[in-house]
């Protein structure tokens, strides 16, 4: 499966993706990386394995939805079956949901629809919930609103905060986007994934 992945930052899911291909545990391809800004470590990464990249940034246009298009220009330009969300830190506009309708996906550090939206991992924390975790789920026109495909859960421990908290829940998302992206690949519902072979951290 062509795959694109979109990144703003450190690109760690994006590395896990990668490092599961590698391994032969995810029938993929990385034939794209789009960033939000001219330069970050994801970036980087993608250009030293020889994966073409491109940055769209928001600054460079009138407004957000021409930056959308523009966007969703640079996208299709990779002729991807999947667009994954890897710490993409835009919400993404019409012209990306139109072009790709139901080929999107994101990683959330929660239980959705439980903490969407930013600060995931502090939200937890302040509702004082026992348990949280991680979701990869279908993005559509609303924040963190789409079709969830996959979760783990995460214990909140009594002496967590944000940071440790959201250190554990990333360590599950390294294994489980990695995991549904494959199980889209091969045509298989990933909503049966579950925890299956995860060791919530």
């Amino acid at each position: 499966m062509r795959v694109v992945v979109l990144v703003s930052g450190r690109g760690s899911n994006l590395r896990a993706i990668a490092e599961a291909i590698d391994a032969g545990r995810c029938a993929a391809e990385i034939v794209g990386v789009v960033a939000d800004r001219r330069r970050c470590d994801a970036l980087a990464f993608a250009e030293a394995r020889g994966v073409p990249t491109a940055s769209v940034r928001p600054k460079d246009y009138a407004d957000r939805d021409a930056w959308d298009v523009a966007l969703a220009d640079a996208v299709s330009g990779f002729e991807p079956a999947l667009v994954v969300l890897a710490g993409f830190m835009k919400i993404v506009g019409a012209s990306m949901l139109s072009r790709f309708d139901g080929r999107i996906v994101n990683v959330h550090p929660s239980l959705l629809p439980a903490f969407p939206g930013m600060g995931a991992p502090q939200q937890a924390i302040d509702a004082g919930v026992c348990v949280t975790g991680c979701t990869v789920h279908l993005v559509d026109a609303g924040v963190d609103t789409g079709r969830v495909l996959a979760q783990v859960a995460v214990r909140v421990r009594p002496d967590d905060d944000a940071g440790s908290l959201h250190a554990r829940i990333q360590r599950l998302e390294h294994e489980l986007l990695p995991r549904v992206v494959d199980a889209l690949a091969k045509g298989e519902d990933p909503r049966w994934l579950g925890s299956a072979g995860l060791r919530s951290p």
